[in-house]
C-alpha cells in the first residue's frame, strides 16, 4: 500500500466549517479553498481525486450560480475528479441539477460529518477503480482481463485466478449462475494466453438441437447426410490453434460426451461421415449453471468427461455477492447506452440505491437490459429510481447510512442477548461484553424495555 494520503479539496467560504472539516478528515491531505479562484488553483497545483464543493460561493454566497461555473471550471479541468456538492438553497433541486451537471453526488446543509464521511470515502474508492480500469486498459487494450468491469474484491479474486491458469494449457471450467459473465471470462482466458492470435470459437451447446450439435462441434464431409452438399468444419476445427467455448456444457447429449471425450484424450476427431482422424490442437474453456456432480450421480453426465474438462474449475460470485459492482456496473451501462438517448447524463443518486438494494437474480445481465430500458424511458437529465421500476420503495440514501446500519446492529444484538438471558440485565451484558451501566444507557436509547 502507499503511504501517499489521497488527496481531498474542500470548497467551502465559512472558515467555521473550513476547520471543522479539515479536522474530520485527517485520514487525507485536506486542501481548502474559499472561492473560485483559489478552488480551481489548487485543483492545478494538488490535482485531488474528489471535492467537496459548496454550492453558494462568494460573490454571490446566497445564490449557485458561482458553484455552479466552479463545478463546470473542476470538471472541464479535469474530468475524473469526483465532485460532491452541498447546497443550502433548495437544497434537492439544487443539488440534483449538479449531478446533472457531472458532479458525483450531494448532501444537504447543516453537514453531517459521518454522512458526508460516507459519501467522500465511496468516491475515493470509486476514484481508485476507475483509475486502475484505466491503467490495466492502457497496459492490455481493455479493463481487467480485456473488458471485465469489477471492483469487487470477489471478483477480481477470480481474474487473478483466471490470469494464473490462462498460459497453463489446461481445461478451464466456469461455473456460476445465468447472466454472469461466463463467456466474457472464457474469453479472457483466450486473450490472456499464449493462444490469443488464435481464434476465439464460442457455442452455446443448450441453444443448438441435439440432432445438430455434432455436426456443428466435429464438421461433416459431403454427402455424409441429406442437405450434406459440402465438407464443412466443425467449431473444434475452426478453433484450431486457439480456444473453443463451450457454453452449458451440461447440455450435451450422452452420445455426443463420449465423441467429445475422445477428442479430449487423443487430440483427434472424426468429422460425420469421414474416416480420417484430423489431429486438432484447440483449447477447451467450458461453462455451466447446472450442477454437473448432482447430474453425474443420475447418470446425464460422464464423470470421465468431468475430469477432463474441469482440470481447473473456477467458481463466478453472483451479482449480488460482488461488492459495490451493481452501482459500478449501472454507471458504466449509463454511459455505454446514453447515445439511445442523448439528453441523459447520468444516473440520480435515488436510482442508484435502488440498484444497490434490488437482489438481481438475472446478475449482470438483468442490470444491462434494466439500465438500458431505463436510459430510453428517461423522460429527463437523469435516469431515477422511478425509469428503473424495480419496486424497491423510493431508493432512500439511509440504507446504507454508518450511523442507521451500527444503530440497527447494536439493537438487534441488544435484543438477541436478553432473549437468551430471559431478560437478565447481568447476563445480558456479560453476553455483549460490555458494563452493566453501558447496558442500561443503550436500553434507553434504543428505547428498549429489559
Amino acid at each position: 500500500m502507499s503511504d501517499v494520503r489521497r488527496k481531498l479539496l474542500i470548497v467551502e467560504d465559512d472558515e467555521g466549517l473550513q476547520r471543522q472539516l479539515r479536522w474530520a478528515y485527517d485520514d487525507y491531505e485536506v486542501i481548502v479553498a474559499g472561492d473560485r479562484a483559489s478552488a480551481i488553483a489548487a485543483l492545478r497545483a494538488e490535482e485531488p481525486d474528489v471535492v467537496t464543493l459548496d454550492l453558494g460561493l462568494p460573490p454571490e454566497p446566497d445564490g449557485t450560480a458561482e458553484g455552479f461555473a466552479t463545478l463546470d471550471a473542476i470538471l472541464a479541468l479535469k474530468p475524473d475528479t469526483k465532485v460532491i456538492v452541498a447546497s443550502g438553497h433548495g437544497a434537492r433541486e439544487s443539488a440534483l441539477c449538479a449531478i446533472a451537471a457531472g458532479a458525483y453526488d450531494f448532501y444537504q446543509k447543516p453537514v453531517d460529518i459521518d454522512e458526508l464521511g460516507m459519501i467522500v470515502a465511496r468516491a475515493f474508492h470509486l476514484h481508485a477503480i476507475e483509475a486502475e480500469n484505466a491503467r490495466l486498459a492502457e497496459v492490455t487494450g481493455g479493463g481487467v482481463l480485456g473488458g471485465l468491469i469489477t471492483g469487487a474484491p470477489e471478483m477480481l479474486k477470480v481474474a487473478r485466478t483466471i490470469e494464473r491458469v490462462a498460459n497453463a494449457d489446461v481445461s478451464v471450467m466456469l461455473l456460476g449462475a445465468s447472466g454472469t459473465g461466463k463467456e466474457l471470462l472464457a474469453r479472457g482466458v483466450h486473450d490472456s494466453s499464449g493462444r490469443n492470435k488464435g481464434a476465439f470459437v464460442a457455442i452455446n451447446c443448450a441453444a443448438i438441437p441435439e440432432t445438430l450439435l455434432e455436426s456443428e462441434l466435429f464438421g461433416h464431409e459431403k454427402g455424409a447426410f441429406t442437405g450434406a452438399v459440402k465438407t464443412t468444419e466443425g467449431k473444434i476445427e475452426q478453433a484450431e490453434g486457439g480456444t473453443l467455448f463451450l457454453d452449458e456444457i451440461g447440455d450435451v447429449p450422452l452420445p455426443l460426451q463420449v465423441k467429445l471425450l475422445r477428442f479430449l484424450q487423443e487430440r483427434v476427431i472424426e468429422r460425420i461421415g469421414g474416416r480420417k482422424a484430423i489431429p486438432v490442437d484447440t483449447r477447451i474453456v467450458c461453462a455451466t449453471h447446472q450442477n454437473l456432480e448432482t447430474m453425474i450421480a443420475e447418470g446425464r453426465f460422464r464423470e470421465d468427461l468431468y475430469y477432463r474438462l474441469a482440470e481447473i474449475v473456477v467458481k463466478i460470485p453472483s451479482l449480488t455477492e460482488r461488492s459495490g459492482d451493481a452501482v459500478l456496473l449501472a454507471r458504466h451501462f449509463v454511459t455505454r447506452y446514453g447515445h439511445m438517448n442523448p439528453q441523459v447524463k447520468g444516473i440520480a443518486p435515488d436510482a442508484l440505491a435502488a440498484v444497490d438494494q434490488w437482489g438481481w437474480p438475472g446478475n449482470v445481465r438483468e442490470l444491462e437490459n434494466r439500465m438500458k430500458r431505463a436510459v430510453i424511458m428517461a423522460d429527463g437529465k437523469m435516469v431515477t429510481a422511478a425509469d428503473l421500476d424495480l419496486g424497491v420503495g423510493d431508493g432512500e440514501e439511509d440504507v446504507i447510512n454508518l450511523k442507521a446500519v451500527r444503530d440497527a446492529a447494536d439493537d438487534q444484538a441488544i435484543r438477541r442477548a436478553l432473549g437468551r438471558a430471559d431478560g437478565n440485565i447481568s447476563n445480558a451484558a456479560k453476553l455483549l461484553g460490555i458494563s452493566r451501566p453501558t447496558l442500561y444507557d443503550l436500553l434507553k436509547s434504543h428505547g428498549i424495555s429489559a
